[in-house]
C-alpha cells in the first residue's frame, strides 16, 4: 500500500468507520425490534434466537475465508464486494415475508458482513503503521461500536414505533451506497505481498462446528438434551474441532493458522473476545425481551431505557484506544472485567430488574465494561503479527467476537427458555434468568482472569517469538506444523 497523507489515511479510516457502524447498528437495532418482529411472524423465542444467530453464525464461520482472501485477491476488491451484498441482504430483509425468508436473508447479509470488518481492520492496519497512531485508529473503530449501541436502540426503536421493524433494514442502503461510492474513490488496493491459496476442508470444519454447535444448543430445550438429534448435532461439532486440531497444523497455508494462539497475548485476546461478546449478546437479548415483553415498554422507550449502557461505551471506548496506546491493554482490560463481572452480580444476586435505580446501575456498568474490552481485544490480535497476515488475524479476533455472541444469545435463549418453561415472562422472567446473569458473571470474570494473566512481560515475549516464528515460516513456505 502506497504512504498516504495524514487525510488521507483519516478518510480512509472514516470509510472502514461506516462499515462497521452499518453492520453494528443492524444488530443493536434488531435487538429492539426482536419483540414486534416476533409478534407479527408468530415466531418463538427459539425463532427469535435464529434471526439473530443465523446473522452472527454464518458470519463466525465466514470471515476467516474473507481475511485470507482479501489479503490473496486484495482487501479493497473484497471489502466493496461486501458492501453491495450487506446492503442487498438488508433490502432483502425488509421485503421478507415471513420467519424463514428473513432468516435467509440475514444469511445474505451475514456473508456481505463477513467481507466488511475483517478486512477494514486489515485495511487500517496496513493504512496505519506507527504502533501509537494505530491504536488510537483502533480506538476510534472501538468508538463507533459505542455509538451503534447509543444510535441502535433509539434508531430502532423510534422506527418501529412509527413505521414497523422493516424500517430498520432501511437505515443500511444509503450508508452501504455512500461507503461503496467513496471506497471505490480514495481507497487504495493492498494485498500480502504473497498470496495464500483457499483451504475448502478448514472452511468446511468451521462451518460443520459452528453450525452444529449454535443447533444443538438453541434446540436442546424443545427436543430435549439427551435426545437422538442433539446427540448428533454436538457429536458433529466434536468432530469438526478434532478434524481441525488434526488437519489444520498439517497444511503450508491453513486457514486457521493455529501457530498464532501460541501469542499468549493473542490466545487471550481470543477468549476474551468470546466471553465479552458472550456477555454483550446475552446482556442484550435478555433486556430486550424483559422490557418489552415483561415491562410492557414501547421499542423506543425500551431504547431510551438501554440509553446509560450505550453512552458509557460510546465514552469509554476511545478512552480504551488511547489507554491502550500509551500504557498497554492490561489495565482496560482489568477494569472491564471488573465492571462486567459487577453487572452480572447486581443481576444475579440483587434482582436489579425490580428496581429502576439498580437496573440503570446496571446498564451503566455493563457499557463501562464493553466500551473497555474492545480496543485491546482488536490491537492486541493485530499487533503482534506480520503485517503480511494482518487480514488473517483480524479475522480471528472478528470470529472469536462472533462466536461469542452466537453462543450468548444461544446459551441464554436456551437458559431463559428451559426456566420459562412455556408459562408467562410476567411471573417467572427473574427466577428464570437468575442462572443467565450468573454465567455473564462468569464471562465478566474470564475477562479480568485471563487479561491479567496474558498482558505482563512473559506473554509479551511469546508474543514476539510467535512473530518471529510466522514471519521465518512465511518466509520459507514451511508446513505449519514444522516451525517449532
Amino acid at each position: 500500500m502506497p504512504e498516504l497523507s495524514h487525510r488521507r489515511r483519516s478518510l480512509v479510516l472514516a470509510i472502514c468507520c461506516m462499515s462497521l457502524l452499518i453492520v453494528s447498528l443492524d444488530n443493536t437495532a434488531l435487538n429492539v425490534a426482536l419483540p414486534s418482529m416476533r409478534k407479527e411472524l408468530g415466531a418463538s423465542v427459539a425463532g427469535m434466537q435464529w434471526t439473530v444467530d443465523a446473522y452472527t453464525l454464518v458470519l463466525a464461520s465466514l470471515l476467516m475465508l474473507a481475511g485470507s482472501t482479501a489479503d490473496r485477491i486484495g482487501r479493497r476488491k473484497v471489502f466493496k464486494a461486501g458492501l453491495v451484498l450487506f446492503t442487498l441482504g438488508s433490502l432483502l430483509c425488509s421485503l421478507a415475508p415471513n420467519l424463514e425468508s428473513l432468516v435467509a436473508f440475514r444469511m445474505v447479509q451475514a456473508v456481505g458482513g463477513s467481507m466488511l470488518n475483517p478486512v477494514a481492520m486489515s485495511i487500517i492496519t496496513n493504512t496505519f503503521t506507527e504502533p501509537r497512531e494505530r491504536a488510537r485508529a483502533i480506538g476510534v473503530w472501538g468508538g463507533v461500536v459505542g455509538i451503534s449501541m447509543a444510535a441502535g436502540p433509539l434508531v430502532g426503536g423510534l422506527l418501529v414505533d412509527s413505521v414497523g421493524w422493516r424500517a430498520i433494514f432501511w437505515v443500511n442502503l444509503p450508508v452501504g451506497l455512500a461507503a461503496l461510492l467513496l471506497t471505490v474513490r480514495y481507497v487504495p488496493e493492498s494485498r500480502a505481498p504473497k498470496a495464500r491459496r483457499p483451504d475448502p476442508v478448514g472452511q468446511l470444519l468451521i462451518v460443520a462446528l459452528l453450525g452444529s454447535l449454535t443447533y444443538a444448543i438453541i434446540e436442546a430445550p424443545l427436543a430435549g438434551w439427551t435426545s437422538p438429534l442433539i446427540l448428533t448435532f454436538a457429536g458433529t461439532a466434536a468432530l469438526s474441532l478434532v478434524g481441525l486440531l488434526v488437519y489444520e497444523p498439517r497444511r503450508a497455508e491453513p486457514l486457521v493458522d493455529l501457530r498464532f494462539f501460541r501469542s499468549a497475548p493473542f490466545s487471550g485476546a481470543t477468549v476474551i473476545a468470546v466471553c465479552a461478546f458472550a456477555a454483550l449478546g446475552g446482556f442484550l437479548f435478555m433486556n430486550t425481551l424483559y422490557l418489552q415483553d415483561v415491562r410492557g415498554f414501547s421499542a423506543l422507550h425500551a431504547g431510551l431505557y438501554m440509553l446509560p449502557m450505550a453512552a458509557l461505551t460510546f465514552v469509554c471506548a476511545p478512552l480504551s484506544g488511547r489507554l491502550v496506546g500509551s500504557r498497554g491493554p492490561r489495565l482496560p482490560l482489568l477494569v472491564a472485567g471488573v465492571a462486567m463481572a459487577a453487572s452480572g452480580v447486581l443481576f444475579a444476586v440483587f434482582e436489579a430488574e425490580t428496581s429502576t435505580p439498580l437496573l440503570f446501575t446496571g446498564y451503566v456498568l455493563f457499557g463501562l465494561g464493553f466500551g473497555m474490552v474492545n480496543a485491546p481485544i482488536t490491537n492486541t490480535a493485530v499487533s503482534g503479527m506480520p503485517r503480511a497476515q494482518a487480514g488473517v488475524a483480524a479475522a480471528v479476533a472478528s470470529t472469536s467476537r462472533q462466536v461469542g455472541q452466537t453462543l450468548g444469545v444461544a446459551v441464554i435463549g436456551a437458559v431463559l427458555a428451559a426456566g420459562v418453561h412455556g408459562r408467562s415472562y410476567d411471573d417467572t422472567f427473574v427466577a428464570a434468568s437468575r442462572p443467565a446473569w450468573w454465567i455473564l458473571t462468569g464471562c465478566g470474570l474470564c475477562v479480568l482472569l485471563v487479561g491479567a494473566l496474558t498482558s505482563g512481560p512473559w506473554a509479551l515475549g511469546s508474543a514476539r517469538r510467535t512473530a518471529a516464528r510466522l514471519e521465518g515460516a512465511e518466509a520459507g513456505r514451511v508446513p505449519a506444523g514444522a516451525a517449532r
